[in-house]
């Protein structure tokens, strides 16, 4: 995906010119970029975006749905395909030659899935809550108050949040697919993109179909969520995702190495099957700056899946999977992002307020602020003290 805060720095200082060389190497701008329009330096909060995905673009359908929040008044009052168009423009004249070809590569080897992959459980290709989640599960968000939500939460270590959330019947449904997907790879001898560089094994969800079921989940459920237990790392909305199926076991990955997530926020919820092993273990939440840092033994912890049961961290939380000794493990994971907390994470350096290791650092300096206070009022104390009396 094109770097959305690169893109808006250039489009916020642009006058709608653009370098020679650069000119020779992109396509010519529409007249409408040519205007010399700029993007808001804010994003408009209280606008629903456009829905993007039944259009031939040259990026992700999602990319724009998040920019539009971004557009001028001139463009955002225009039709969908003229909003589309500009910020097409924008795109292309920042973007990458290669990471526009990664992009269309994506997208047609999305669109060959799409057009062969035969479906065997449609139903859930459609976000359905009642036959989706665990009663539990939308008890607690039925009653839309953050004491209902917490009701329903286990938090057995700082910023770890476990709680019951699928129906038994969808986990056999999601984990028969992944099969069926699995059994169509083989026999089609397709070439299949797995989830990331840690995972040999596995699907990409959004790959065959499921983009708009996860968006809704995360638009109407984890998002909400995540805005009472981690309003720090959510911005306005965790607004985009990338979701997906991962397996350990025989003859598939084995452990996850330690690592943070690309994410703001992360859910991770096992779907079964009969395993043993495979404990997810944390190590404490830091930024960028400090993900290699000491840990902390208050920081550790060890969790142990249970299918239907979620597990709901910070994307930056470092963690690891141990060995799935025997049987099978299915986990269904969702990277969940703002694009509003990553164009403000570029103009901060204190992190305090999520990161262990900052918080660390600006409690030490407050402790040696604190001391060198103490002991220059002592020793103002000892001057007064020796000075002889006025009597």
């Amino acid at each position: 995906m094109c770097n959305l805060t690169r893109l808006r720095s250039m489009a916020l200082d642009s006058s709608g010119k653009q370098p020679e060389q650069q000119q020779q190497q992109q396509p010519p701008p529409r007249a409408s970029t040519e205007a010399g329009l700029k993007l808001r330096k804010t994003p408009n909060e209280e606008l629903e975006p456009d829905n993007y995905e039944d259009l031939q673009l040259d990026f992700s359908p999602v990319l724009f749905s998040s920019l539009e929040r971004y557009l001028p008044e001139q463009v955002l009052n225009s039709t969908r395909n003229d909003k589309a168009r500009f910020m097409r423009n924008l795109l292309l004249r920042y973007s990458p030659e290669t990471e526009r070809i990664r992009i269309q590569r994506h997208r047609e080897y999305r669109e060959k899935i799409l057009s062969s992959y035969q479906r065997l459980h449609v139903e859930i290709y459609s976000l359905d809550p009642a036959s989706f989640f665990a009663p539990s599960f939308l008890n607690a968000l039925s009653q839309k108050s953050e004491q209902g939500l917490r009701s329903i939460m286990s938090q057995p270590s700082a910023g770890i949040f476990t709680f019951e959330m699928l129906n038994p019947r969808f986990c056999e449904m999601l984990l028969a697919e992944v099969e069926h997907m699995e059994k169509w790879v083989y026999d089609s001898r397709t070439t299949i993109m797995r989830p990331n560089t840690l995972n040999k094994f596995g699907v990409v969800l959004d790959d065959f179909g499921f983009e708009s079921m996860l968006k809704k989940l995360v638009d109407d459920f984890i998002s909400p969520i995540s805005q009472v237990l981690f309003p720090e790392v959510c911005g306005t909305a965790l607004d985009s995702h990338h979701g997906f199926i991962v397996e350990y076991g025989k003859d598939r990955d084995t452990e996850l190495g330690f690592h943070v997530d690309d994410s703001e926020v992360s859910l991770n919820v096992c779907l079964g099957k009969i395993f043993s092993g495979g404990d997810v273990y944390f190590r404490g939440v830091r930024c960028d700056n400090h993900v290699n840092s000491e840990i902390n033994d208050k920081e550790m912890y060890d969790y142990s899946h249970v299918p239907g049961q979620a597990i709901l961290h910070r994307g930056r939380h470092r963690h690891g999977a141990r060995a799935t000794v025997s049987g099978h493990r299915v986990n269904l994971i969702l990277w969940c992002r703002s694009s509003s907390f990553r164009e403000m994470k570029n103009y901060q350096k204190d992190f305090s307020g999520w990161c262990g290791e900052c918080r660390r650092v600006k409690t030490d300096r407050q402790k040696l602020s604190i001391e060198a206070t103490k002991q220059a009022l002592i020793k103002i104390g000892a001057e007064k003290a020796s000075k002889p009396s006025a009597d």
